[in-house]
Formats: structure tokens, sequence, C-alpha cells
């Protein structure tokens, strides 16, 4: 790609960190649609296993704070990211198999699940500092497996899917299951991205560029985040609002043909 494009996948990838550090889960499903309609990438494929690598990257560096903080549970987290990510690669193979229109509008199908998960009120009951044990060992294999393939079919990080299947699996609360899925966020990305990559369906060039304006939004979403405050609910409402219309707009595109 040309200077232009890939100033342009800088930005992309600097509004998608943005707008993940200030909301949380769900942003990285606008990778796609910034990658197609601005950045200019033809190749739906292209599209989601850039966007894959680019999620990978940034709950990379999430999870390396979370991390550093001591809210990952690691035992739950790393049996949920190895049974995902070998999920994600069968779901990622399947999705390679499809024609780009018909997988963009199951992708606009994913992005309005997001958006309305967004909307729905969180609860942050259970326990904080929960441990793996035998019995919710077979909770979490099929909870990560399920997860792993949807993640791998659409190219996301799934976290508006694990956070909510790590409560299930192991009981513990939202703010625990939030840190912890960042491990499975970047695990499940990679097994997409290296997926696609096999197929020569990744440009490295544009992963860098993101990678480079996601650390630039990461920052500048910092202090929005903290002056947010009470209005953080209403934010979380317009931005989930945002996907559902631009859910719509993919799957226009999907079936016109556009």
């Amino acid at each position: 790609m040309d200077p232009l494009h890939l100033v342009l996948a800088a930005l992309s990838g600097g509004i998608v960190a943005m707008l993940l550090t200030v909301f949380g889960g769900g942003g990285s499903v606008l990778a796609v649609p910034l990658l197609l309609y601005v950045v200019g990438v033809r190749d739906p494929h292209m599209a989601i296993g850039a966007s894959a690598a680019g999620v990978s990257l940034n709950a990379l560096t999430a999870l390396a704070g979370q991390a550093r903080a001591g809210r990952v549970r690691w035992p739950c987290a790393i049996l949920f990211a190895v049974v995902g990510s070998a999920a994600a690669w069968i779901g990622s193979s399947a999705a390679k198999a499809i024609d780009g229109h018909q997988l963009l509008l199951a992708f606009a199908v994913a992005m309005a699940a997001v958006g309305l998960a967004m909307l729905r009120p969180k609860k942050n009951d259970g326990d904080p500092g929960v441990r793996l044990n035998r019995g919710m060992t077979p909770r979490i294999v099929a909870s990560g497996a399920g997860v792993g393939v949807a993640a791998g079919f659409f190219g996301i990080g799934g976290g508006f899917l694990i956070v909510p299947g790590l409560m299930w699996a192991t009981g513990m609360t939202l703010a625990a299951a939030q840190a912890t899925s960042l491990l499975s966020v970047a695990a499940f990305g990679a097994s997409t991205a290296v997926n696609y990559s096999l197929s020569g369906l990744v440009d490295w060039g544009v992963v860098a560029a993101m990678a480079v304006g996601g650390a630039a939004g990461t920052m500048a979403g910092l202090p929005i985040s903290k002056r947010l405050g009470a209005n953080a609910a209403l934010g979380r409402q317009l931005f989930a609002g945002l996907i559902l219309i631009v859910a719509v707009y993919v799957a226009f595109k999907a079936i016109t043909g556009g």
C-alpha cells in the first residue's frame, strides 16, 4: 500500500484503540469496516486477517496492564485461551472458504449482536478470587470452544462473548472476567491471523500501521475515559448505536455487492 493508505490504516487503528480504551469490549468490530471503507482494502478476507492481527496486538498491550495490577485469573485464562485458539483456527478456516460478500453479511450480523450486547446492563456479581477446579473445567472447555469458533470465523477478538462465557463457566466477577478475557482475545486473534497469513491474506504493513496508530489511540483514550465519569453509561449506549448503524451499512454493501 502507498503512504496515504498506511496513514489511513494508522488512523483507523488509533480510532479502534481509543474506543476500546474508553468503552471496553466491542470496539474491535469497527476495524474491518474501517479497513474496507476508509483504508481501501478490497478483499474482505484481507480486512479480516489484518483486523485479527491488530486485535491481538492491542489485547496484549491491555493484558500487560491488567497483569501488573493482578487482575488476571491465569489458570482459567490459560485453559480458555488454549481451547479457544484451537477452535478459532477451525472457525477461520471455515471463513476463508466462504465468498467475501457472504462473509461480510455474516459479519454484519455479528456486529449487530455486539451492539445489542453493549446495550444490556452489566452485573458484577460473582467471586473475585475464583480458582480453577475440576468442576468448572468442562464448562470452560465448552465455552472456550464455542467462543473460539465464532471469534475465528468473524476475525474479531470475541471479548463480548468471552466475558460472559468466563462468568458462566467460573462464576468470576465482571471485572475479573474482563481482565482475564484479554489473554483469549490475544490468542484467538493470533490464531486467526496466522491461519489467514498462511493463505497470503494478511498485509503486515497495514497491521504495523494499525499497531502504531493503536498505541497513540490508547494514550488518547485514557484521559477521555477518566473524564466521562458518570456519563460513561450514556457514552457506551451511543457507541453501541454507532456499531448498529455501521452493521446496517456493512449489510447493505454486502447485499448490493458494493
